[in-house]
């Protein structure tokens, strides 16, 4: 009997090269997080059926416990493909695991070409299982929620006591986390590489091919899911952990695209994998003694394809105006990671200084960190701290003004409709028509309207939605005005260093920098102002081998569990 394996990956923060990243040659520095998902992959029966070995199709089921969601597919040996179930409804379904497990499978008939018999009865020894679970943690507030416990939605009458939270879009990639982490445990499973266990993932050099493997296929899966090819970042975050990376040239995904409705799906890897993958990839963490911390606001998440797409016209529309910017932000983005560079250089070399100005500055705010100038060497390390605060700033100021400059969507706003939270829309800007489907209300709504004109915007959603109350429009930009006022007060808290939107910014979630022990003042900044202080940190590690099932080992008590699939 093949014995179950487990493996997670972890979920990112882009901290910058957000739009930029996705043009070569420009970078992004990512942070992996604490937040990680786990796949599990196991024999479905204890036993596999003696007639088994001249059947074409293996069962294969994916679960979802903390969503409440199962789905059953029939797996072709032949061409890769999977079928749902037709008793289950769509809506059950997820193009990411599907992808996943396609390609996965794709993959290792493609690797393991000289051992197909052995592989087609590793699938059917008892079929297979596989369970998605999301671990991102979760605020101190909410500690008391046991781990991997299920999602449910804040119901109308619910009354303070029986209130439970949410799922909200936060912007950690859960995606491509899901993705890479069913990838990785089927590759596993399936002989194709080894997985770095949680004391190997340092020594990535000695699993340099598995990971490659891991990567591409991920890659792969990720994209067709998602109908597009993206930069990679969120992807690569989850396979090598935090890192500085350059994006790869889409066409090393074209064959996968082309056999998106074709049966080929192993002639397309075997492309995909002899392709020439460009992808630049380099170490990089935060410093020590810092730490990152992240907030969800509660206003909801925002449509990055919306706001990308809106970027992207402005670039086509002033590419004079649109090439400087993008300049000046590269700038930015390069000085900020020069200063860092500089901290951790300091900090490996003079680490004794180094903690001394850090632990300092952490008390102070950034105005009395020059008083602690007291000798060349910690002069340097506090002009450094500095010099990575103003590098900060200049990216914020730069990515308002794209985000002005690309005059990005509108968003309709609809409060507590029937029975859940604040739900939102996202209108192109200048589109002649926008269309959405609300799969929880079943309503089509058309309405002619310019990402502008909130007024009219106002009167269509008032005539469309008869009988949704309090539905209205606001504008919105790439750093919103409610979140430059959050930061600009976070900044300004003792020992923070940085503070801003991550990735495409918007309203997904807000992101700190803290120097020391001084993350509990950002909380407590947060907490008076509404803003809900995840228990999610910097985890270097990339995609891991797990000694076990999750749920059977001691978590520690602040660690509770939501899905953000």
């Amino acid at each position: 009997m093949a014995a179950t394996v487990v493996a997670s990956a972890p979920g990112k923060v882009l901290m910058t090269g957000g739009y930029l990243i996705l043009e070569r040659p420009n970078a992004g520095l990512v942070l992996s997080t604490s937040s990680r998902f786990y796949a599990i992959v196991k024999p479905i029966y204890d036993d596999a059926k003696p007639e088994s070995w001249a059947w074409a199709w293996t069962d294969v089921k994916l679960t979802s416990p903390q969503l409440s969601r199962e789905t059953s597919y029939k797996l072709s040996l032949k061409n890769s493909t999977i079928q749902c179930n037709p008793l289950h409804i769509p809506e059950s379904a997820n193009p990411f695991v599907e992808q996943a497990v396609q390609y996965a499978v794709a993959a290792a008939q493609a690797v393991l070409a000289d051992k197909v018999d052995v592989l087609h009865k590793l699938l059917l020894q008892g079929k297979n299982q596989i369970e998605a679970r999301g671990l991102p943690l979760i605020p101190e507030s909410l500690a008391s929620l046991p781990p991997f416990s299920s999602i449910t939605f804040n119901a109308e009458s619910s009354n303070e006591e029986n209130c439970k939270p949410e799922v909200a879009k936060t912007g950690l990639g859960s995606s491509a986390a899901m993705t890479t982490a069913v990838v990785a445990a089927l590759l596993h499973y399936l002989g194709v590489v080894t997985l770095p266990s949680i004391d190997g993932f340092r020594q990535q050099e000695k699993y340099a091919a598995d990971l490659e493997m891991v990567h591409v296929v991920s890659q792969s899966a990720h994209c067709i899911a998602q109908g597009k090819v993206g930069s990679g970042f969120d992807v690569s975050a989850g396979v090598y952990g935090s890192q500085r990376y350059v994006r790869f040239s889409p066409v090393v995904l074209s064959s996968a695209q082309a056999a998106v409705n074709g049966p080929f799906l192993k002639e397309a890897i075997i492309d995909v994998l002899k392709e020439k993958w460009d992808h630049e990839r380099a170490k990089f963490s935060l410093p020590p003694l810092m730490t990152l911390m992240l907030g969800e606001p509660g206003t909801g998440g925002s449509s990055t394809p919306s706001m990308v797409g809106a970027v992207k016209k402005w670039q086509v529309l002033e590419p004079q105006k649109s090439q400087e910017t993008w300049r000046m932000l590269s700038d930015a983005n390069s000085a900020l990671e020069s200063h860092l560079k500089v901290l951790s250089k300091f900090a490996e070399e003079q680490w004794e200084t180094y903690k001394s100005v850090i632990n300092s500055c952490s008390i102070l705010t950034s105005e009395k960190w020059t008083a602690q100038a007291t000798d060349p060497t910690r002069e340097a390390v506090v002009k450094a701290l500095l010099g990575a605060r103003d590098s900060f700033l200049n990216i914020r100021y730069h990515m308002r003004l794209m985000g002005n400059a690309a005059g990005v969507p509108d968003r309709l706003l609809l409060p507590n409709i029937r029975g859940r939270s604040m739900k939102t829309m996202f209108l192109h800007p200048n589109a002649k028509t926008s269309e959405f489907l609300w799969s929880f209300l079943n309503i089509d709504f058309h309405t002619s309207c310019s990402g502008a004109a909130a007024s009219s915007i106002n009167a269509n959603v008032n005539s469309c939605y008869v009988g949704i109350p309090n539905v209205h429009a606001i504008s919105f930009s790439i750093e919103p005005e409610s979140q430059s006022k959050l930061l600009d007060c976070t900044m300004n808290v003792e020992g923070v260093l940085l503070a801003g939107v991550p990735g495409a910014g918007g309203f997904d979630a807000v992101f700190s920098v803290t120097l020391g022990d001084s993350c509990s003042n950002v909380s407590k900044l947060w907490s008076s102002l509404g803003v809900l202080p995840m228990l999610v940190k910097e985890d270097p590690r990339g995609v891991t081998l797990e000694s076990g099932d999750p749920r059977t080992n001691e978590i520690t008590s602040g660690f509770s569990s939501i899905n953000v699939v």
